[in-house]
């Protein structure tokens, strides 16, 4: 098991002030990663200790993401019997789309209600830049709303 901040230069954002965010760009996230190999007792331990609630699985080679793993993925591992510290993380994790730093925050909304997803991750050139959460992202809609 890893945990890997990702150098991301975008911060996030302060929410007190109405900003209209237009791109991912303007609410990504550093993220903590995982690999495919590792067990989900160590992505749920991970989880606790960097406070969040999903880490994304990146391939140990390339550094792209293949799939993220979330507290829901984990609690369903747990109900199917699983040993999670038998189960890799691959075999609990889920497969998302990914999104770029230019998506547009309408378009990854789109994406998150369509698959009812709760974070995406981002990628860049440069491989994996952080993650967007859903709570940014509506956040970001009410402010362009607002602004």
């Amino acid at each position: 098991m890893s945990q890997i901040m990702t150098d991301v230069n975008a911060q996030k954002p302060s929410f007190n002030a109405p900003v209209a965010a237009a791109t991912v760009a303007d609410v990504i996230r550093p993220v903590s990663t995982v690999r495919q190999h590792d067990h989900v007792a160590a992505a749920a331990y991970l989880m606790k200790h960097a406070g969040t609630t999903a880490l994304l699985v990146a391939d140990a080679q390339t550094s792209q993401p293949t799939g993220i793993i979330t507290e829901a993925d984990v609690a369903r591992a747990i109900a199917d019997g699983k040993d999670v510290n038998d189960a890799w993380v691959d075999a609990a994790m889920t497969t998302r789309p990914v999104i770029t730093p230019t998506t547009s925050i309408g378009d990854a909304a789109k994406i998150m209600t369509a698959g009812h997803f709760h974070h995406l991750p981002a990628t860049g050139d440069t491989g994996l830049l952080g993650v967007v959460d859903i709570i940014d992202v509506c956040q970001a809609l009410i402010n362009a709303e607002e602004g």
